[in-house]
């Protein structure tokens, strides 16, 4: 389209139109030379009864107003129509002079009538292909010519941006490199730490976090080009994987929960107030379900302990059936189920200070509760505040 449009374009403004009504002069000044004999005798017959001849107009109400004028000096009825005798003899002078100027303008030219005809000819073939009226035919150029600027100014533009674009890449790829490089080190000092506070949850683990920087641009995005993956061996010798591809509901609780602690106590100590940061964006709530299973003893004592940590930042929700971790929290609500109407429902409700006792006691002795285990309870509760 850019070829037609510049061929358009081009063949419109090589015409060069004077005006959107060029040919109607032409048309005018056409008939003036196909008549011109005629049209200069008729002028020059014209002019010569009006003003030059001897019975010419001019002269004979030249005359009648000298004698109307001589009238209205006795007879005013006469000063109106001497009036008006004297703007016909106005008027027969000016048309005079007008039939005079015209037939000396007149001359015959059979070469200026040829270049005439062409011009029209040529005119005529612009507006059988671009408008009906030389004005149709001058905006029809003047859109091509929009729309050529248009293409032409698009195909500028993207070259331009194309330019700005490997700037851009050149300068992502710097940024994004520096960020695999700080991501690299920081990931070797949260394996380590992560790694101290999984293996405090009753977990044997190798713990990794591996960050792979991928340069396809398919892999770009405003965090970066990176890949992290948190890599985990559970038992001795087996092999370093994706944490999400081994590790058990209870294990992915408890890693989740060695990570939290882990940037909590990063933060604390300072890493997060070098930036300027007042305080860390954390989820308004964590829930952990069940984080309990495959532990007991000191492992859940350590598990209740972090949670207490964690919640210092932020809300924790722990469903868990061990009264080790149960005593670390700040409330506690007891879900039952009863039958109702044939029906199971499920309640939840929140417990009073002393019913807190009594349910840690009863998940450390069973359904009776002894002294012993209500002892225990209180010690836990005291404990863990």
């Amino acid at each position: 389209m850019a070829d037609l449009w510049r061929f358009q374009t081009r063949e419109i403004a090589d015409a060069q139109i004077s005006a959107e009504d060029e040919d109607v002069q032409l048309e005018a000044e056409k008939r003036v030379l196909a008549n011109s004999e005629r049209l200069y005798t008729a002028a020059r017959s014209a002019h010569e009864l009006l003003y030059e001849s001897e019975g010419a107009a001019e002269t004979t109400l030249t005359a009648a107003l000298k004698h109307l004028e001589e009238l209205a000096k006795f007879e005013p009825r006469f000063r109106e129509p001497a009036a008006q005798l004297t703007a016909a003899k106005a008027a027969v002078e000016d048309v005079s002079a007008e039939m005079r100027d015209f037939a000396e303008k007149i001359h015959a030219s059979p070469e200026r009538l040829e270049e005439i005809e062409d011009r029209l000819a040529a005119l005529d073939r612009l507006k059988r292909k671009y408008g009906a009226t030389l004005g149709e035919v001058i905006r029809f150029g003047e859109e091509a010519a929009r729309r050529l600027a248009e293409v032409e100014d698009r195909d500028a533009m993207l070259a331009e941006l194309r330019v700005q674009q490997d700037r851009d890449a050149a300068s992502y790829r710097a940024v994004a490199t520096k960020l695999t490089a700080d991501r690299t080190a920081a990931a070797a000092k949260l394996e380590k730490q992560a790694a101290a506070e999984i293996n405090d949850l009753a977990m044997s683990v190798k713990f990794k976090v591996q960050v792979a920087a991928t340069e396809d641009e398919a892999a770009w995005s405003a965090n970066g080009w990176d890949r992290i993956d948190f890599l985990i061996a559970t038992n001795a010798g087996e092999p370093l994987k994706p944490l999400d591809e081994i590790a058990s509901g209870g294990e992915m609780s408890r890693v989740l929960l060695a990570l939290k602690v882990t940037v909590e106590e990063s933060f604390a100590t300072g890493a997060g107030r070098k930036k300027g940061k007042t305080s860390l964006p954390t989820p308004r709530m964590l829930v952990f379900d069940e984080i309990d299973i495959g532990i007991g003893g000191r492992a859940a004592e350590a598990v209740g302990r972090k949670l207490k940590t964690l919640s210092k930042q932020q809300q924790v929700v722990c469903i868990t059936h061990l009264p080790q971790i149960a005593a670390f929290a700040d409330q506690h609500f007891l879900i039952e189920k009863a039958d109702k109407g044939g029906r199971t429902r499920t309640s939840v409700r929140r417990m009073e200070e002393g019913e807190r006792a009594q349910e840690i006691a009863r998940m450390l002795s069973g359904a009776k509760l002894t002294e012993t285990s209500l002892e225990h309870a209180r010690h836990l509760l005291e404990m863990s505040r």
